[in-house]
């Protein structure tokens, strides 16, 4: 890999030589590895193969728990995201103690490894909502839920600066990764103040399907909002929010 200089700066391939942009600047790299066709054929690349499957196979669930979340995720997600969700869900099939190397899925192994995952590196939930809370997932009859006792969101929450307001946000979602479909429901609070006035007791309730045998996801985020001359502006484009999963029941 080489950095590219001068005025003029070059995207695709020359010969060998392919040029591209990355947030390091403009790079350049000479064609090589080994052919596709023997990778897909050759014995000696079997566990090659296996780990690929693997790693489109996280790819895809990754996609559709994202899909899932995207109506918290366009205000609440880092621009690395994707790919820390991808190595997570890894983590997620790596755990399949029933099937074969390069056939491990996510159903057969532990969703449960997702709790806590940050969709929102520059913007943590751990790190900005220090208000107790209780997750619930109720499978049996489909309520996915969390309650906050009232809090003084100046003590409670850690906001970004520029802060006047902010809203409480959760989901839960059903997830059937192998048809690559869920279920979601979301909740949201008004935008509320954030000064040093108690708030009234939260409670989100988010339902699916009563008795569903599918992995099942609670995620829980904050937004955050500036007030200028009476209007309600999301703070920073939103980067700074945070959303998590703070309960998983994979079943």
């Amino acid at each position: 890999m080489a950095r590219q200089k001068g005025i003029i700066k070059l995207k695709g391939t020359i010969g060998d030589i392919t040029f591209y942009k990355t947030k390091d600047g403009h790079l350049a790299r000479e064609k090589g590895g080994i052919d596709a066709s023997r990778i897909a054929s050759d014995p000696a690349f079997q566990r090659t193969r296996e780990n690929g499957a693997e790693f489109g196979r996280a790819g895809k669930a990754g996609k559709v728990l994202r899909t899932a979340m995207r109506t918290l995720l366009i205000n609440s997600a880092d621009s690395r995201m994707v790919s820390r969700l991808t190595q997570s869900m890894i983590k997620v099939i790596q755990a399949d103690m029933v099937s074969e190397r390069g056939l491990r899925n996510v159903i057969d192994g532990e969703a449960e490894l997702l709790a806590g995952f940050e969709f929102n590196i520059r913007g943590k939930l751990g790190t900005a909502l220090f208000a107790p809370f209780v997750g619930t997932i109720d499978r049996a009859t489909g309520d996915i839920m969390v309650d906050l006792l009232p809090f003084v969101p100046a003590n409670m929450i850690a906001a970004a600066s520029g802060t006047t307001h902010f809203k409480i946000i959760s989901a839960g979602a059903e997830i059937d990764f192998e048809a690559e479909t869920f279920v979601v429901a979301t909740s949201e609070t008004d935008i509320l103040p954030w000064d040093s006035n108690q708030t009234v007791a939260i409670n989100h309730a988010n339902p699916v399907t009563p008795g569903s045998t599918k992995p099942l996801f609670l995620a829980l985020g904050l937004e955050f909002f500036q007030e200028v001359n009476g209007k309600m502006y999301p703070l920073k484009n939103g980067s700074f929010n945070p959303l998590a999963l703070v309960q998983v029941s994979g079943l």
